[in-house]
């Protein structure tokens, strides 16, 4: 269970996702991480470019930074202690409810993640340079996937999870994974 607790840590040094744009016109595909706490370019000046192209269809600009980047750590940091004061205590039973607890926080981080992205490609300027719409006529948003690749216009949008998120999940796995060889253990004293 302690190394559960601890393996989340890695989001403080391995980025949590990333999401790449692809398209004839950029030989090297757009792309940025998502960090705990920050967003980066994968290639230099990334996001700059994706801020100015996406600014021909009325986008918002990517922020320098958003209130979640001060909420994630700190959640982060807490549930770590929690989870090494229920690794220590020993409790079997606890170690579900932490992965439980982790699984309901990484959900809402997710959701969280949807609504941003859903705000950012659909919320968009009616003063825009460039304007498309859908072939029913209503105007076209530029959603990137929450998980996996779509085709908006001519790019290509791919958003997956990054080694962060796998040290993430991992540590959720192996909290579960303790509980039951907990469990086991309990049963094999009785």
């Amino acid at each position: 269970m302690i190394i559960g607790a601890l393996l989340p840590l890695a989001l403080f040094i391995f980025p949590l996702w990333k999401i790449t744009l692809e398209a004839p016109q950029y030989p090297t595909p757009l792309g940025m991480y998502i960090h705990i706490n920050d967003f980066s370019d994968v290639n230099p000046h990334d996001i700059k470019n994706i801020n100015i192209m996406n600014h021909y269809v009325g986008m918002k600009y990517i922020p320098e930074a958003i209130p979640e980047f001060k909420i994630f750590p700190t959640g982060i940091i807490i549930t770590t202690i929690i989870g090494l004061i229920i690794g220590l205590k020993g409790n079997y039973k606890w170690f579900l409810g932490w992965f439980i607890l982790m699984v309901s926080l990484s959900c809402a981080g997710l959701y969280d993640f949807y609504l941003w992205e859903h705000d950012y490609g659909h919320d968009l300027d009616p003063k825009a340079i460039m304007k498309f719409t859908n072939p029913d006529g209503s105007v076209m948003g530029f959603q990137p996937p929450l998980f996996g690749s779509k085709d908006i216009l001519n790019f290509t949008a791919h958003s997956y999870p990054q080694l962060g998120a796998y040290f993430l999940g991992l540590g959720m796995a192996v909290s579960f994974l303790a509980f039951f060889v907990g469990k086991k253990e309990r049963k094999t004293e009785q």
